[in-house]
């Protein structure tokens, strides 16, 4: 697992908030078109607020927004936020003192596959993810709609 279940709620939360970037969205529509716990939810949130990634706002309208553009809003933000990021960065296999010149038994292989998560995270933002989403979602919608407009047509339902 590359992250923790809270920062897995996160990244979906997140994700619902950008693709309704037109005003707040509230816990309980986020919990439910992110699929996640709302006990859990509700930490996550505040957590995000407090790391600087959310605003919210109470009352009527209020809810939680993106703190700033979705697409200045990276996956390493977000992992960072919620479970920081010594464990992508230190040794894997634990040893205290692991380099170049000291290598452990996985650092030549460790190294690269590290450069390229970290790159992957650094690149990753959070309107590319919203559209990715959005995108797959019209994609299956279609693909369902053509399946029922078969059955129809063959005179099933």
């Amino acid at each position: 697992m590359l992250y923790s279940k809270p920062c897995e709620y996160a990244i979906r939360a997140l994700v619902c908030i950008a693709r309704n970037p037109a005003g707040a969205a509230s816990g309980d529509s986020i919990a439910r078109a992110g699929n996640v716990p709302k006990p859990v939810l509700g930490k996550v949130l505040q957590d995000l607020v407090r790391k600087g990634l959310l605003a919210s706002r109470r009352g009527p309208g209020g809810g939680f927004q993106l703190a700033r553009r979705a697409d200045l809003i990276t996956l390493r933000d977000i992992v960072a936020a919620v479970d920081g990021l010594d464990h992508f960065l230190r040794c894997s296999a634990g040893l205290p003192q692991c380099s170049d010149d000291s290598p452990c038994p996985v650092h030549d292989q460790w190294k690269p596959i590290r450069t390229h998560l970290m790159h992957f995270f650094e690149t990753t933002t959070l309107d590319r993810m919203a559209e990715t989403v959005i995108r797959k979602e019209k994609k299956l919608t279609r693909s369902k709609q053509s399946a029922r407009a078969w059955r129809v047509s063959w005179g099933e339902r």
